[in-house]
């Protein structure tokens, strides 16, 4: 049975720290795990007028910045976390992975 002074939140967060770090980390991943990400696969980019945008209609075509061939950007919440080209799978768009952009490389495109 736990002492009075054991049942305080100091006491506590006292044991939590000399538990192992290892200990904790599969439940602190397991917290994450389950938030939801957004994932964008960018085939390009490019600028319109308002005007130009209000013209286009059923079988326009909008030219973008990116040549034919280029790699494919794979975002997660709008950050960079790979690189890609076009596959197409059983009638479906898919995006093979040529590239992923280091954990390194992620931590600094945050500052």
């Amino acid at each position: 049975m736990a002492t009075p002074a054991e049942r305080t939140p100091d006491a506590r967060a006292a044991a939590r720290s000399q538990a192992s770090p290892t200990a904790a980390a599969p439940a602190n991943m397991d917290f994450i795990l389950d938030v939801p990400l957004e994932v964008t696969v960018e085939l390009g980019r490019t600028k319109l007028l308002v005007n130009e945008l209000l013209k286009l209609g059923q079988g326009s075509v909008i030219e973008l910045s990116k040549l034919a061939g280029e790699t494919l950007e794979i975002l997660a919440n709008q950050k960079l976390v790979a690189r890609g080209e076009v596959v197409v799978i059983n009638e479906k768009y898919g995006v093979r992975l040529t590239e992923v952009v280091s954990p390194m490389e992620r931590v600094e495109r945050l500052r």
